[in-house]
This record gives structure tokens, C-alpha cells and sequence, in this order.
């Protein structure tokens, strides 16, 4: 349960919590790492939080997503400057989970199990900024062009980010992605193909086969089993898949015109 000695680093946070048992809960959990953690106190709206922020300037900020008065991400909109890390708080959304992913934010799902808190604090320990990631993904929000929202993808070098129409398509290589982009190179991600299947379904993107995603702004055309795209490189459409191809490229064709 406990971090070890050696990150003796006290964290202000600030719970940001409109369900009272919820936020009880979650400050009962951090009680335990006192070692690490100095709880400020809980806000129960978003301009309660604002105002809280503002005055005791927390280090870290556990923020519901869904609160009374507007959302998580509009409450970080209303600050002059980012100055904690957000570690967003969250009910059994899919939606939600997906966003966070597709922007590298942390988060934890309610309730909060207290080994899953435990691994936040101290990814928390190790950076706590994650503000560059949270104007991404407010920018993203704020993109109505899908294809120049930016895909944050953390490494064990470091971050990538990639608009979208950089992307032309993603091949599986067992429990790896390869992420080809325009300029002819590709990028190793450790995340598998199911994992960016999930995020990009609603971002133009298909699974046209177990071992390929394509973004639909790259494919030119639908032959008997496969897709050409600009470049004239053909990605193979599995047989159960055919149906599925069809009306997907059908449809982009209908949003665009």
C-alpha cells in the first residue's frame, strides 16, 4: 500500500467532488499516504474549485469530470495558467475513458480502488505536470476538424504527438503498434491495435483487418478485398469485414459531402 522512503515528496491536493461519499471516500484513501500527500480540502462544484485553486494553490488536483455547475475540462478552460497535474476522477463512462486515453490524462474510475490510487500517486511523484497534455486536450475539445485534433502517446523515451492527418494508418506487430505517417516513417508504440481501434472508431478510422487501422482521410478507394490509399499502398480488408468497409467508407463520403 505504502510508496517507498525515497519519494518523500509531499503533494498538495485539492478533491474536486460534487458526491459527498465519494469525496469522503477518496479522502480517506489519501489519509493513508500521508507520507506523500497534504489534502487541502474538497470542493463541491466547479466555481467552488476555481475559487479553492486560486487560493491555496494545490500541486495536484483529483478532478470529477462531471460536476453540477460544468465539466472537468471547462473548468481547467476558465484558469489563466495550469500550475497542477490533473488526475480526472470518473464514473463508468466509456466515452469519458476514451477521451482520456486519446489524450495521455490521467484518470481513475469510480469507485476508486485504492491499488489503482496507489499507482497514480506515484506516476504522480515521478512528473507532477501534465499541463502540456491538458492544453492538447483542450484544443482537441475545441477542433471541430477531427483530422487536426493531436493523438499523445507516452513512451519510454518520451511523448509523442501526432495531428491526426499525419497518420495514415496502423499495423498490428503482435502486442505492438507500428504508426505509419505521412513523411514515409513509422513510429514502435507498446500499445496493441485493439487499444487505438477504441480510440479512433469515432475519429475516422476503421479496422478493416485483425492486423490494420486506416484513417479514412488517406483511402481513395474500395477494390474486391482492399483499400487504396493516396499513396497507392493496398491494405487488406478481412472477409467479415467487407460489408462493414463498405458502408463505413459510404458514410465518411456522406459526412464529408
Amino acid at each position: 500500500m505504502y510508496l517507498s522512503h525515497n519519494m518523500m515528496k509531499i503533494l498538495k491536493a485539492l478533491i474536486v467532488e460534487d458526491n459527498a461519499f465519494m469525496a469522503n471516500a477518496l479522502l480517506d484513501m489519501l489519509q493513508s499516504h500521508t507520507e506523500n500527500i497534504s489534502v487541502l480540502g474538497i470542493a463541491h462544484s466547479g466555481n467552488e474549485a476555481l475559487k479553492m485553486i486560486s487560493k491555496t494553490q494545490p500541486n495536484v488536483v483529483f478532478l470529477d469530470i462531471e460536476l453540477p455547475d460544468m465539466t472537468g475540462f471547462e473548468l481547467l478552460n476558465q484558469l489563466p495558467e495550469i500550475t497542477f497535474k490533473t488526475i480526472f476522477t470518473t464514473a463508468h463512462s466509456h466515452y469519458a475513458i476514451k477521451a482520456f486515453r486519446f489524450n495521455a490524462l490521467d484518470y481513475l474510475v469510480k469507485p476508486i480502488k485504492e491499488h489503482e490510487l496507489n499507482e497514480a500517486i506515484k506516476r504522480c511523484l515521478k512528473s507532477t505536470d501534465n499541463s502540456t497534455e491538458i492544453q492538447i486536450a483542450l484544443t482537441n475539445l475545441e477542433t471541430k476538424n477531427v483530422s487536426d485534433q493531436k493523438l499523445i502517446l507516452p513512451t519510454q523515451t518520451g511523448t509523442l504527438r501526432f495531428s491526426l492527418k499525419q497518420i495514415t494508418l496502423i499495423e498490428s506487430e503482435r502486442n505492438y503498434s507500428y504508426i505509419h505517417l505521412t513523411n514515409n516513417t513509422k513510429e514502435l508504440s507498446s500499445k496493441n491495435l485493439a487499444y487505438f481501434e477504441d480510440i479512433l472508431e469515432d475519429k475516422s478510422f476503421f479496422r478493416c483487418h485483425r492486423s490494420f487501422l486506416v484513417n479514412k482521410f488517406f483511402v481513395t478507394e474500395l477494390k474486391e478485398d482492399f483499400f487504396i490509399l493516396k499513396s497507392g499502398v493496398k491494405i487488406p480488408i478481412s472477409r467479415r469485414k467487407k460489408r462493414d468497409a463498405k458502408d463505413w467508407l459510404l458514410n465518411q463520403k456522406n459526412h464529408e459531402s
